[in-house]
């Protein structure tokens, strides 16, 4: 499985028992969508590894206590503690309305309600306060806040996204 075909899950914690079970934290809004799952794929020397998993059960609201099949010690766990679990993609539950996953608008094009279509999304870069469409008009980049008031529908049907931006704000990059 790549990397590009899944998505991440969250990261293992620490170790819960000597029996070799562990805590995973598990970055969602909805932990409980992934308490019964049959396996997760390790990233294990950069490369992702199937893990089945033979129990787990929700811990403390955002962790997800798992018993992996075929690990049994401490040492065992201590071989997985803060590598990252992913799934495949077609996992994630489906978004409707203005909800949306940062991969799944990636090439939709920015509409404007008073300037027309600003450009393409190139990437979401998620690492500001704030996170920012990454727009391409041309050869100009142009950053947009993801923000909910400035956001008016999202059309998965022509892959647009439908926004309304205050005045000004394109037109400082054009």
């Amino acid at each position: 499985m790549r990397k590009e075909d899944c998505f991440y899950l969250g990261k293992i914690a620490k170790k819960f028992s000597f029996k070799g079970e562990v805590l995973a934290y598990l970055d969602t809004d909805e932990p409980e969508l992934y308490e019964n799952l049959e396996s997760v794929f390790v990233e294990c020397n950069k490369h992702l590894v199937p893990f089945f998993i033979e129990s787990s059960s929700l811990h403390k609201n955002d962790f997800l206590r798992i018993r992996f099949e075929d690990m049994n010690t401490e040492e065992d766990a201590d071989a997985v503690i803060g590598n990252d679990l992913y799934l495949p993609l077609n996992m994630l539950p489906k978004l409707t309305g203005n909800k949306f996953y940062f991969h799944e608008v990636i090439g939709f094009e920015v509409e404007d309600k008073r300037l027309g279509v600003v450009g393409k999304i190139e990437s979401i870069n998620d690492t500001t306060a704030q996170p920012l469409f990454e727009v391409l008009n041309g050869d100009v980049e142009i950053l947009i806040p993801m923000i909910d008031h400035f956001l008016v529908k999202i059309d998965r049907e022509n892959k647009k996204v439908i926004m309304d931006l205050p005045e000004g704000l394109i037109e400082m990059y054009l």
